[in-house]
């Protein structure tokens, strides 16, 4: 960077603060990982979908750059839409019968200048608020693998499914074709250094934070990910991890 940032941490508040967002998501997804979409503007590089207009966009700036995002969506909001964006992947009955009050979180990303220092930290720490603000139970949300080979993933894949599988009343499940098994290798031949070693670093953070996973993984070949739905019940967070996001970042 060369710098030191200045970070802010605030709910898109214009079009012209989404399409920061998208331009942002354009670069992480579709120049660095090599995702599409149909609603993908390559000429302007923005990454959007028919979803962004019903999203809440918890930004982060650095002075007056975007340079990290969540899509966020609750379930006082979802019935504008009528579906979650996760529904496209996963059956979430289980959550949805549940009673209690959601948060979908997706399209999380940070500009790869700021990764590994304390920007992801702000990001959290922003959206700690958002969730004791709206007395958020439960969050949920896709998140990915990069690339679409499932045997390639077979040992962080089979570890998140015999470690961390959610219990049956939170337990979403990934439907239709792309649908594949998260258990591809049984738990005595499963690796789990490797498993760890090729998780990504946003997984773990929320495996930490006392994240679960759904039951199968979603193979989607549009954005070159395998995806795992991650569950994190409130009531049942990690404490002492989630109080690191709940004070400000040095």
């Amino acid at each position: 960077m060369g710098h030191s940032p200045k970070f802010t941490v605030r709910l898109a508040a214009s079009a012209d603060d989404i399409r920061a967002a998208q331009a942002l998501r354009y670069e992480v997804f579709v120049a660095e990982l090599g995702g599409n979409g149909p609603m993908v503007d390559h000429d302007a590089r923005l990454e959007r979908d028919q979803y962004d207009p019903f999203f809440e966009h918890l930004m982060l700036f650095d002075a007056e750059a975007c340079v990290g995002v969540y899509r966020l969506l609750s379930s006082d909001a979802m019935p504008k839409i009528g579906r979650y964006y996760s529904e496209d992947e996963f059956d979430l009955g289980p959550l949805k019968a549940s009673g209690r009050r959601l948060l979908e979180l997706g399209r999380s990303c940070v500009h790869k200048s700021y990764r590994g220092g304390a920007a992801l930290m702000h990001l959290w720490q922003g959206l700690s608020g958002y969730i004791a603000k709206n007395d958020v139970d439960i969050l949920f949300g896709v998140a990915s693998f990069h690339g679409t080979d499932v045997d390639a993933l077979a040992h962080p894949l089979s570890h998140l499914h015999h470690r961390f599988l959610a219990p049956p009343e939170l337990r979403v499940t990934a439907t239709g074709e792309a649908a594949v098994a998260m258990d591809q290798l049984a738990e005595e031949q499963t690796d789990a250094r490797r498993a760890l070693l090729e998780t990504p670093q946003l997984i773990k953070a929320y495996l930490r934070m006392g994240g679960m996973v759904g039951q199968g993984a979603w193979v989607d070949h549009a954005f070159n990910t395998v995806d795992v739905c991650m569950v994190l019940d409130m009531a049942r967070i990690n404490q002492k991890q989630a109080a690191l996001y709940q004070r400000a970042p040095r």
